[in-house]
């Protein structure tokens, strides 16, 4: 069986394609000597096997090696047929990490920088009809300073809020075949008031374009433009309003037809807007009740081991009352904005940018490109309601952060994306940003309160980096991280456990801190959000609501009922 052999693009998706994953040649290259060796020819060394899509580190994988990877060879034989190969043929691989290069049939396709975002190359002059061989290296160096590399430990154990490493692929591979005049890529911006979708289309080739929208089955829409090319931009209007909400991710299908291209897609009709201190989702305040994700797996690293458990992950924070989440640290894959999408269920795209050293202006040059390659991918998801490309931007080596180069990136990701708000740096320090938001690990409920009422009734708001960043009043506010609160029964004897301030002794006291703490925030009309840290625990750190495993500490009921009582700045 094929595993992760779902689609792993939903909101842009052709028929005839092909999984790539399962069982691949393998073999280490610590010296990242293989291309001098050629290594892409001789394939008399590949002395392994490994599962893809999953890392090198991960037992899952068959491999679980833990300790540094600095280059790996993959090698796999794919035939394929005459219609294969009668179009445009094209290699995707969901994420690698860190550096790729990809060679068919001994040919050099492409090469990729960067360790979370989906990539492919046009292998159309590379492949013919029969047996052709695929070739993948990757390289990867968790201790250099212009790699992102972000929860990945640089040190070989895990430690902290540190966890195990990913190298490698560890995303789906697979095949598209597409028609020479073909779609190569759609940008969606819904208008919820005017009941319509505005799209711009980019099409390679000359012909008449087709679009059409459905809801339930429904026709909603259809246009056709005879005789385009090139980047077609127009607007959609929609027989019938069906917005998407929370809770209640009211989806429209979407059909493109470009000559003999068909791709099929999906929009959600919402808007979102930041009006004083308060979040509109549709015209309407809403609290974001939201659950730090990092998106760690204990059999598959940062690859969940099927489409089942990515989906498991929002239902579980759903039964705590969680109504979105802050994807932490990661580019979560397209599969799990889909269920997003689907579930109506709110999330921040961040980028992973522990690791990169934001001291150094010349990093920009490692970061930035695949900060715009991810606010392109993920661009139409409704899902998404806000953009984080950094986050807690600590001194290094007794250097301050670049301001100038925080700047840089938080202007890029508003002229890129003007519809969705902006935080430059969760937590500190700020430069430029919609949003002031704060880290607040405070473990005593009366403090917070304290806290929450010096905001609310003189504008002030206290935080642990007010040395160095200043809140502006009439800001939003967002606590973006708070609780972490560790219950660890297990390891707690053992040392190893880690999470924020001192444990509670009981599940008395973990409940009454968890419920003080949260209810500070509830209350102030001044806070259009929180995060709570985390969902499930991650190997050391043992601060979730569920285990690593996902079984639950306590009921989620009880999570439920203190997280969706009505915030004071709700409508």
């Amino acid at each position: 069986m094929i595993p992760r052999c779902e689609h792993p693009k939903p909101q842009f998706q052709r028929e005839h394609w092909l999984n790539l994953n399962g069982e691949w040649d393998f073999c280490f290259d610590q010296g990242r000597t293989g291309e001098q060796r050629q290594l892409y020819e001789d394939f008399s060394g590949y002395d392994r096997k490994i599962t893809v899509p999953f890392c090198i580190q991960s037992k899952l994988s068959g491999v679980e090696y833990k300790d540094f990877v600095y280059g790996a060879w993959y090698k796999r034989t794919v035939r394929l047929e005459e219609s294969d190969v009668a179009g445009r043929t094209v290699l995707h691989i969901g994420a690698a990490d860190y550096r790729t290069t990809v060679f068919v049939n001994g040919k050099k396709a492409g090469e990729h920088k960067g360790g979370y975002v989906s990539f492919s190359f046009d292998v159309t002059a590379c492949v013919h009809a029969g047996e052709n061989v695929i070739v993948v290296f990757c390289e990867d160096d968790e201790r250099n300073p212009y790699i992102p590399v972000g929860k990945q430990s640089r040190e070989y154990f895990s430690h902290g809020c540190d966890y195990t490493r990913t190298t490698g692929i560890w995303q789906t591979v697979w095949m598209e075949f597409t028609p020479k005049t073909f779609v190569k890529n759609l940008r969606m911006v819904p208008d919820a008031a005017a009941c319509s979708v505005n799209i711009s289309a980019e099409l390679c080739g000359t012909d008449d374009l087709c679009v059409a929208a459905y809801y339930e089955g429904r026709e909603m829409a259809q246009k056709t433009l005879s005789g385009v090319t090139g980047t077609v931009i127009f607007s959609l209007p929609l027989a019938e309003s069906h917005l998407w909400e929370i809770g209640n991710g009211r989806l429209y299908d979407l059909e493109i037809r470009f000559g003999e291209d068909v791709v099929r897609s999906y929009f959600g009709l919402r808007s979102v807007s930041m009006d004083g201190y308060r979040f509109l989702l549709n015209g309407k305040s809403v609290f974001q009740r939201l659950v730090l994700d990092q998106g760690f797996y204990p059999d598959g690293i940062y690859t969940a081991p099927s489409d089942e458990a990515l989906h498991g992950d929002i239902l579980l924070s759903k039964a705590c009352g969680f109504n979105g989440a802050r994807l932490h640290q990661k580019v979560f894959e397209e599969r799990f904005l889909y269920h997003c999408d689907k579930e109506g269920y709110i999330v921040w795209g961040e980028y992973p940018n522990w690791g990169a050293d934001h001291t150094r202006p010349e990093t920009i040059y490692t970061l930035l490109p695949e900060w715009l390659e991810e606010l392109d991918r993920d661009f139409n998801h409704p899902s998404i309601i806000g953009w984080c490309p950094f986050n807690e931007t600590w001194d290094i080596d007794g250097k301050q952060q670049f301001d100038p180069f925080l700047s840089l990136v938080y202007r890029t990701t508003k002229a890129v994306d003007p519809t969705r708000p902006c935080i430059d740096t969760s937590g500190n320090y700020h430069v430029e940003t919609d949003i002031f938001d704060v880290h607040d690990y405070e473990q005593e409920p009366a403090v917070l309160k304290e806290t929450q009422r010096l905001l609310e009734e003189e504008d002030i708001l206290r935080n642990h980096c007010n040395h160095r960043q200043t809140y502006r009043q009439g800001m939003p506010v967002f606590v973006s991280e708070y609780g972490g609160i560790k219950w660890s029964p297990i390891l707690e004897n053992t040392g190893t456990s880690w999470g924020y301030g001192n444990a509670p002794k009981t599940e008395a006291e973990y409940k009454a801190r968890y419920k003080g703490l949260t209810d500070a925030l509830l209350d102030n009309p001044k806070v259009f959000g929180f995060c709570y840290t985390q969902l499930t625990d991650i190997e050391q750190e043992q601060n979730g609501c569920y285990y690593y495993d996902r079984t639950p500490k306590f009921d989620p009921a009880f999570y439920f009922e203190v997280n969706t009582r009505k915030a004071a700045i709700e409508d």
